[in-house]
């Protein structure tokens, strides 16, 4: 029955994310008038169906994902030249046919993160600023590079004007890797060079700076996560967005100084009951726990995180949020692709394959609905893009070979059947290759977290952090 449970989250969300890939196809087909003999949700034997027109819409076996057939598709197959096939209609369609299924998926990922904002939005109001440095570590990455509170980061690898979000997004990306950035004191500007110290969270490498940002007069100290473990925190009540306003009787500011006080309050704790005073609902509640150790340090349990609290955007401001958030991310997935490729970050911390989604979407489903959707957003996302890659049995593989196609007609030539089969026999031992490499390094990722408590109370969601 566990093992089910753990099925469940996983192959809905990756069926889901797979059979609006597919209807994608599908309806831009139909469109066109192509006809398309299957529409399947599941791969495998057919187990219930209904067939409508010329398409067989069936439910198969294995639930992970789905598939379209449409007539005269497969380069194998026997092609009549009927006008309903799909190898009968114009480059320009069968393209729009290829686009479709990766467009539906970036436009799903916009879908949910808009719907995900007007639900519940907690980005803090100055990751949208300018990079105004209100505080820095002591002895941290910053105060190293020469960073002091009330500098403006003007400049930061290139990138003019940076938001703090900027900032933290590529201290994030760069552990151990220096940073050129003009900063402005004053009526000076100064070229410094920062190199974040690498945290080590959930297997993965990521910077931090100890930089902390100028935070809104409403900002406070909260319960942003809770460990999946029946940790001491669960234990004693606690739940996430409580406000934290004071540790054993003491009263903890509402900024990165506050939550400082509480890690080390907590990790000081010599194993024994500490009281976290919290606010919910407008109660005051008096809440005691017994912290455990964990990695060499006493831990409640929970990660407190510094923010102005949830709100709900409209539709016009969710949707620009939604695009923005999706551009970002794109662009995060790029630099990392990069540092991969040119060896400054490791693939094992950065190319995650069925197994890590397996083991990330039951740990989002834990986490409730905006952490699963959330995630879900993400998937589709990546899984637009990937599928525009030109490697043949893609759909980018499709969109390349008609534009090649296309450029060839140009000066009187043509892309012969068996150039076709071959490029599609590259392009299959290509995504092999890759399969294996995926799998391999999720098994060496997965496999030895088993033994390894998650971190919690490390202040690692503060941008600059």
């Amino acid at each position: 029955m566990a093992i089910l449970h753990g099925i469940i989250p996983f192959a809905f969300i990756l069926g889901a994310m797979i059979v609006i890939h597919e209807f994608g196809h599908f309806i831009v087909a139909k469109l066109f008038g192509i006809r398309v003999e299957t529409f399947s949700v599941g791969f495998g034997k057919r187990l219930w169906g209904v067939r409508k027109g010329d398409t067989d819409y069936r439910i198969s076996l294995i639930p992970l994902g789905g598939y379209v057939k449409m007539a005269g598709e497969n380069l194998d197959e026997q092609v009549t030249g009927a006008p309903y096939e799909f190898m009968s209609k114009p480059k320009w369609q069968r393209l729009c046919v290829a686009v479709a299924g990766p467009v539906m998926n970036i436009i799903t990922a916009l879908v949910i993160t808009a719907v995900i904002a007007m639900v519940h939005y907690d980005v803090p109001s100055y990751m949208d600023k300018p990079a105004y440095i209100a505080g820095v570590a002591a002895g941290s990455a910053a105060e190293r590079a020469g960073l002091k509170p009330g500098d403006v980061i003007a400049k930061i690898e290139g990138q003019e004007n940076p938001t703090f979000g900027d900032v933290f997004y590529r201290v994030l990306l760069n552990p151990d890797l220096t940073l050129p950035m003009t900063v402005k004191r004053g009526n000076e500007s100064l070229q410094l060079e920062l190199r974040p110290s690498a945290v080590t969270v959930e297997d993965d490498s990521i910077g931090s700076a100890g930089l902390e940002p100028a935070y809104a007069p409403d900002a406070k100290l909260y319960v942003g996560s809770i460990a999946e473990d029946n940790p001491p925190a669960e234990q004693a009540g606690m739940k996430e967005g409580d406000q934290i306003i004071a540790v054993n009787s003491v009263p903890v500011a509402q900024d990165d100084s506050g939550r400082t006080a509480l890690v080390d309050a907590i990790g000081n704790s010599g194993g024994k009951p500490v009281t976290i005073t919290v606010i919910r609902d407008g109660q005051k509640l008096d809440l005691t726990g017994t912290p455990r150790m964990d990695k060499g340090r006493y831990r409640l349990g929970f990660g407190p995180i510094v923010g102005e609290g949830a709100r709900k955007l409209s539709l016009l401001p969710a949707l620009k949020y939604a695009y923005e958030q999706n551009l970002r991310v794109l662009w995060l997935t790029k630099v990392a692709l990069t540092q991969v490729a040119t060896r400054k970050r490791s693939a094992s911390g950065t190319v995650a394959g069925p197994i890590r989604i397996f083991k990330y979407s039951n740990d989002a489903a834990k986490q409730g609905a905006l952490s699963y959707f959330g995630l879900m957003s993400l998937l589709s996302l990546n899984l637009g893009i990937f599928n525009l890659l030109p490697i043949p049995v893609l759909d980018g593989g499709l969109i390349f070979m008609l534009l090649l196609e296309t450029v060839l007609a140009l000066v009187g030539l043509t892309l012969t059947r068996a150039a076709k089969e071959r490029m599609m026999q590259v392009g299959f031992v290509l995504l092999m290759v890759l399969v294996v490499f995926v799998m391999i390094n999720d098994i060496r990722n997965v496999l030895p977290s088993r033994a390894d408590p998650q971190q919690v109370e490390q202040p690692v969601q503060s941008p600059g952090k």
